[in-house]
């Protein structure tokens, strides 16, 4: 198997935040260190599950160059600047680039509905704004567009467009990706419970959100099928099903955000409108990520 540019588990993380709901930069560092420890080969900050939405710009920057001097190299730093508004976002991503960060992500413009041909505006204008690589980011069920593997095809002539996180679900979709795309180009999938599948039909990896408390269960299980030991990724794949229908129950990053709080970090709640779980839902969260609870994390004194 190639050797990925990102690796094969990327975490897409959760921005910790105090009582306040103010971006707590010194707890993010601590996240970002302790995921390079437990199967994190790459870092997506500021994305849907860091609550990218609700931050503001310079919050992001922070947040940049925050994990950048956090992980120093121990993982890729992937800045998610990507908005519907293209100026904006090829603006924003000289900024996140000039924070020291290794890759872009950007996901496909949203409530807009562009046309493919837009599309590929879109993304080789900031490609070539960024000077950095780029992950597109395609997921339909939130933006309204789908990104089309012919779409995709004609990106991936571009130096700087170098993968796609795909979570549009369709396995043939992915599948007819990862068959047409030059050998330089990375599909990973954008959903923890097709990791192994994608896999299967020739994904690299995964951009995950229960990395945050099995990363290194799923480094094991990729690393396992990429090795041949295809009963041993399963057996780990069917591990992980109940925590990934928990984390998953209800809008992400709801559930990860709780449950990495279980594990010890002080990340707080999420920002509105996005709310807390029900007593009933931490209750089923709880019972999920209890095998991955053995050595919790303790919170230090603040």
């Amino acid at each position: 198997m190639k050797q990925p540019r990102f690796g094969t588990v990327v975490t897409a993380m959760v921005t910790p935040m105090n009582a306040d709901g103010d971006v707590d930069l010194d707890e993010t560092k601590r996240l970002a260190r302790w995921l390079c420890d437990h199967g994190s080969s790459g870092l997506v900050v500021c994305g849907t599950t860091g609550e990218g939405p609700t931050l503001t710009d310079n919050e992001k920057l922070a947040l940049f160059a925050s994990v950048v001097e956090a992980v120093r190299g121990r993982a890729k730093v992937i800045a998610n600047t990507g908005g519907n508004d293209t100026r904006k976002s090829v603006e924003f991503s000289k900024k996140a680039a000039a924070c020291g960060v290794d890759g872009i992500l950007a996901v496909g413009p949203y409530y807009n509905k562009p046309p493919q041909a837009g599309l590929i505006a879109h993304f080789n204008a900031i490609a070539d704004a960024a000077e950095l690589p780029v992950m597109i980011y395609n997921i339909p069920g939130r933006t309204c567009v789908n990104v089309l593997p012919e779409t995709l095809l004609e990106l991936s002539h571009h130096p700087d467009i170098v993968a796609v996180k795909e979570s549009s679900g369709d396995l043939m979709q992915i599948s007819d990706i990862c068959a047409r795309a030059p050998s330089s180009f990375d599909v990973y999938s954008g959903d923890d419970h097709l990791a192994l599948p994608i896999a299967a039909v020739g994904g690299v990896g995964v951009v995950s959100v229960a990395s945050h408390v099995a990363g290194d269960d799923i480094k094991a299980m990729l690393d396992c099928y990429f090795a041949g030991d295809v009963a041993r990724a399963a057996s780990i794949h069917q591990h992980l099903l109940p925590l990934l229908r928990a984390l998953f129950a209800v809008t992400s990053p709801i559930p990860v955000k709780a449950a990495v709080a279980r594990l010890g970090f002080s990340v707080g709640r999420c920002r509105l409108p996005l709310c807390e779980l029900t007593s009933e839902q931490q209750l089923s969260l709880d019972a999920a990520i209890a095998p991955w609870l053995k050595t919790p994390v303790a919170t230090p004194a603040r």
